[in-house]
């Protein structure tokens, strides 16, 4: 096609849906751990304290064009997601069910024990095992208690889990129940 078709936009990359995540259900809120809401406000004002451009770069460069680009992006999606968020902290009754800012282990029937912990979409970190309230997993586990047996299909195949523990605490690690 002829350049002469074109808008100069449409030669850039379309960049993603703010944040990157899927956007929730309809109706759904964004809930949010209290100690998750305050990463987030730390990291955006820590973001709003930063120099846009790297030292030595114009705004008329690639590379400085791109870093603010990106921290912009970041900080809108940040004010977006503080904006949007319902902030959920662990239950008042009935700390021994899963719930929502749950950390919860379950155990194989190999034995084998996996920790989790059932955060907000925003708050999801698969390296820590924090898994989203939406995920089919979270779905699985919440209500249960410890002692209760789940069946839950993995993308390796169907598999039994035993609810070991269900506990609240402070990401910091004080024990809050």
């Amino acid at each position: 096609m002829s350049k002469a078709f074109t808008k100069e936009s449409d030669l850039e990359p379309e960049e993603p849906p703010r944040g990157g995540r899927p956007p929730l259900p309809a109706g759904a809120k964004n809930y949010i751990t209290p100690d998750g809401a305050q990463r987030l406000r730390e990291e955006l004002e820590e973001l709003t304290r930063t120099e846009r451009l790297p030292r030595g770069a114009g705004r008329d460069s690639e590379p400085g064009a791109s870093v603010a680009r990106d921290l912009d992006r970041r900080i809108g999606w940040l004010q977006d997601a503080l904006a949007s968020a319902t902030i959920a902290g662990a239950p008042a009754t009935e700390r021994h069910r899963v719930r929502f800012g749950a950390f919860v282990t379950v155990r194989s029937r190999g034995g084998e024990e996996t920790d989790y912990r059932i955060v907000g979409v925003d708050e999801t970190d698969t390296e820590r095992g924090w898994i989203s309230w939406l995920s089919p997993l979270a779905r699985a586990l919440l209500g249960h208690c410890a002692g209760d047996r789940i069946r839950f299909r993995f993308p390796a195949g169907e598999e039994e889990l035993e609810v070991t523990c269900v506990r609240y605490e402070e990401v910091s690690g004080a024990s809050v129940g």
